[in-house]
């Protein structure tokens, strides 16, 4: 009989490396990963938002059905893949209602004797603790990971991320960040420094997730051989090579400026302050910017 998985939550943070991960354990020969990254399944269990869900698979669905019509060789096995795994999720998210073995039915369909399956869903780490402890008892070993990424770093990144979404290039793209960061330094855009709130993802998974189930990592130290084999270690899997220089969804370049810079630092000094508190090993240009946002 085959033995039962590691259950994997990577819970964030957002624009903190979650999409490497990912492609990283799909791509391993010990991880059974479906090809949606983001499931958003236990964040819709709080909110009941199960029709704008099922929307959104929908839509995916249409674009792939798009795809399937010109593609060709391993794309057009990928897409195929990739529809099967949309409609059996749209088949779990018809239920509207929290059904524990179907969704990991879901997550373990098709594995062979793959040491581990993963959800990942960086809006997770906004989950309260009561939901998170729902999900570390959901089988006998159930694991999470929480990457954080330097403060400044992530936020400029999820800006431009939203930039690159709104379809807009050149002078447009530039002003469009500009606004929306505009709007985080104003307090107009909770939802983006909520994302990278460390502290409070952090107070509540430590109170929600057993110590020796919960590994909280920088993107910085992950991206790196020793990095990524400590992690492999925690996970159970095989070590195997990575490409650190090939990232994911990146937005296009574009630099903040320094009124930018020195605002954002003032926003989030308390993110600094307390990581550097409660992990004292922080990345090199964590330590720029903290002495920066300290003066």
């Amino acid at each position: 009989m085959t033995k039962a998985p590691t259950i994997l939550f990577c819970v964030g943070a957002t624009k903190a490396g979650t999409s490497w991960l990912y492609d990283y354990l799909a791509h391993h020969p010990g991880c059974h990963m479906r090809s949606i990254k983001e499931l958003h399944y236990f964040d819709t269990l709080e909110t009941g938002a199960f029709r704008q869900q099922l929307a959104v698979h929908r839509r995916f669905a249409a674009r792939l059905r798009q795809r399937l019509l010109t593609a060709t060789g391993d794309g057009l096995r990928r897409a195929t893949d990739k529809m099967q795994d949309v409609l059996e999720w749209q088949e779990v998210l018809q239920e509207k209602a929290e059904n524990a073995p179907r969704y990991l039915s879901y997550l373990t369909q098709g594995r062979s004797d793959e040491a581990l399956v993963a959800d990942i869903t960086p809006s997770y780490a906004l989950l309260p603790v009561a939901r998170l402890r729902a999900m570390a008892a959901l089988s006998p070993d159930t694991r999470f990971i929480y990457l954080m990424r330097d403060p400044i770093a992530r936020l400029w990144s999820h800006v431009r991320m939203l930039g690159r979404r709104a379809g807009v290039a050149g002078e447009a793209f530039a002003k469009s960040c500009s606004d929306t960061l505009e709007q985080v330094l104003n307090g107009a855009q909770s939802s983006m420094t909520e994302r990278g709130d460390y502290a409070g993802a952090l107070a509540r998974l430590n109170a929600a997730i057993a110590p020796g189930k919960l590994l909280v990592m920088f993107m910085e130290e992950m991206l790196t051989p020793n990095g990524l084999a400590r992690l492999c270690a925690f996970l159970g899997i095989d070590c195997q090579p990575a490409n650190f220089d090939q990232p994911v969804h990146v937005g296009p370049a574009l630099a903040m400026t320094l009124d930018q810079t020195q605002r954002a630092r003032a926003l989030l000094h308390p993110q600094y302050d307390y990581i550097a508190r409660h992990y004292p090993d922080i990345p090199e240009n964590w330590r720029r910017n903290m002495g920066e946002a300290a003066k």
